[in-house]
């Protein structure tokens, strides 16, 4: 592996919030949110703290897929605005101090890009191989299929010359031959022309599908899709030093190691914690924070250009198909009982207030967890305000309705019509008359004021986006209790209550001076001394959660 510059690691601290720019704000009042829209809302994530924007697909679409059936990766959708349009969001998300990076989606393109258009006309043409095809039967790949309410083969059979076509998503979704150079190329020059706008880097769909290596032709011994991962990190990084790619990889974590690159770390700057959010879950289900405990000393320690990035709701699914087919039952049974709250079998198609009965003490307590992990905190938008999803909206779009700002016509989302919006707003307990921005803006007890808390508490902290984790013995199941650690010696304590019982929690803290206080962080800055042997009792509510900052003699004073 080569060894890479690790430059500005803005990443290791940054505060990440994924907007859909179709649902977030119509700016002109045709019905759809656009990218002057959004750019009219970078002050309002300005005040809420966040330090980088993820946008989702922008790019020209066939509409089949929300976005991710891309047409043409050099363009934005004309829905959605203009190149122009994108370079001035870019210029005011920088002067506000945010960065932004945007969705990288080349595992495959649309079935109407012009690529696929002229491959499928004959097996001699020239961007044949910009694809993956084979001209015999290919098995039963049913058990494999992404979407089983959609698919039932990872192959599609192209009547105009007989063969079938690889698409490890939807059949108007062909795969792109990722071994092919020229692909390869065009990867470069699509990566290139973003930063060239300038974007901060790339949030990299679906990576382990991206370097399949099922059907795919020519020799496996070529090809090394991890090699070349690398590349696309040097590529990235050559362009801007300060690049980032976050990659969505759904795995094991012994196998995310390896999208890292290894002990190098010259692959993935950073990468969803999959198997921690499916533990979280499983363990807000049985009110024991064990399960959680434990895959958090599970979790690989990673080089120091590496990063978790933390999450507690995404835009997809909730997948918990990395739990036991038992295990996912619990959580089905907890927060999905109902058969249209699932999806595939294998997720949740919900937002958290809605599966915990708009309990706010246990959401409070959920993401007080997700920052205080060492990681890089990932919002969804609408997570801020507790935003509940739309069921009556199909599959995963559910979670993809438009973001709530007033109590308003159409919560204030656009003047248009309400037939014309992307998807119906919900009504009941989550409307937008019950749930929407300008309402908690004004009020300091709100939810919207605790994530904006949280957040600047975060950045106020740095050292925990640089930190390792360690799990301490609890002899109460319910309560986690983590120390985030970084080499200079700082240190904070993270205290998180699983059960509606409140409890007294028993903290040893090795390596701690005589004369070391605990400050709390979120409560007023209160100080709890540590004895001689660095123990202490803390109190902690029903869900209750505390921040406390190790505080040694020599350290200057919190402010």
């Amino acid at each position: 592996m080569r060894k890479i510059e690790t430059g500005d690691l803005w990443w290791k601290n940054a505060v990440v919030y994924c907007a859909d720019i179709e649902t977030f704000y119509d700016w002109n009042g045709d019905g759809t949110g656009d990218i002057r829209g959004m750019t009219e809302r970078i002050e309002y994530l300005a005040d809420l703290g966040i330090t980088c924007l993820w946008l989702m697909p922008l790019y020209p679409t066939a509409r089949k897929d929300d976005g991710y059936d891309i047409t043409d990766f050099f363009g934005v959708d004309p829905r959605l605005g203009t190149l122009g349009d994108f370079v001035e969001l870019i210029r005011t998300a920088r002067a506000s101090g945010i960065r932004v990076i945007v969705d990288f989606v080349m595992n495959h393109t649309s079935d109407a890009h012009p690529w696929f258009k002229s491959a499928r006309r004959s097996t001699d043409d020239a961007y044949r191989d910009y694809y993956v095809w084979t001209d015999s039967e290919p098995p039963d790949t049913s058990a494999d299929v992404v979407f089983p309410d959609q698919e039932d083969s990872l192959w599609e059979r192209d009547p105009k010359t007989g063969e079938w076509y690889l698409h490890h998503f939807y059949k108007h979704q062909p795969d792109l031959n990722i071994a092919n150079p020229k692909v390869q190329e065009e990867i470069s020059r699509t990566l290139g022309f973003w930063l060239q706008l300038g974007v901060s880097g790339f949030r990299v769909d679906a990576v382990p599908f991206l370097f399949a290596r099922d059907g795919a032709p020519g020799d496996p011994g070529v090809f090394d899709p991890y090699e070349y991962l690398c590349d696309v990190r040097s590529f990235i990084t050559r362009r801007l030093g300060d690049a980032v790619l976050l990659g969505e990889v759904n795995v094991e974590y012994e196998d995310q190691k390896t999208f890292f690159g290894g002990p190098d770390g010259d692959g993935l700057n950073m990468q969803f914690d999959f198997i921690g959010m499916q533990h979280l879950y499983l363990s807000l289900a049985r009110a024991d924070a064990s399960t959680l405990a434990q895959a958090l000393r599970d979790r690989p320690a990673l080089d120091v250009t590496s990063q978790w990035a933390n999450f507690v709701r995404n835009h997809d699914e909730l997948t918990l198909d990395k739990l036991s087919d038992s295990e996912r039952q619990e959580v089905f049974d907890a927060f999905g009982p109902d058969p249209d709250m699932q999806l595939y079998g294998r997720g949740l198609r919900r937002r958290l207030p809605a599966m915990l009965g708009g309990d706010e003490r246990r959401m409070r307590m959920v993401y007080s967890l997700a920052f205080s992990l060492p990681g890089t905190p990932v919002l969804f938008y609408g997570e801020e305000i507790g935003m509940a999803e739309n069921l009556d909206i199909p599959g995963r779009l559910a979670v993809r309705s438009p973001m709530q700002w007033t109590s308003g016509d159409n919560a204030g989302f656009s003047t248009a019509s309400a037939r014309r919006l992307p998807r119906p707003l919900p009504d009941g307990l989550y409307s937008p008359e019950r749930v929407n921005v300008a309402d908690q803006r004004h009020d300091h007890r709100s939810f919207w004021w605790f994530i904006r808390d949280l957040v600047y508490t975060y950045r106020q902290q740095p050292e925990i986006g640089w930190s390792t984790v360690e799990v301490l013995d609890q002899p109460n199941p319910a309560v986690l209790a983590h120390v985030c650690r970084e080499p200079s010696g700082w240190a904070m304590v993270g205290l998180h209550n699983f059960s509606a019982d409140g409890c007294l929690v028993p903290l040893t803290l090795t390596d701690v001076p005589p004369g070391s206080v605990l400050v709390d962080l979120l409560d007023g800055r209160a100080e709890f001394p540590l004895d001689d042997g660095g123990g202490a009792e803390m109190r902690l509510d029903a869900y209750g959660y505390r921040w406390l900052r190790v505080l040694r003699p020599d350290d200057p004073p919190i402010i």
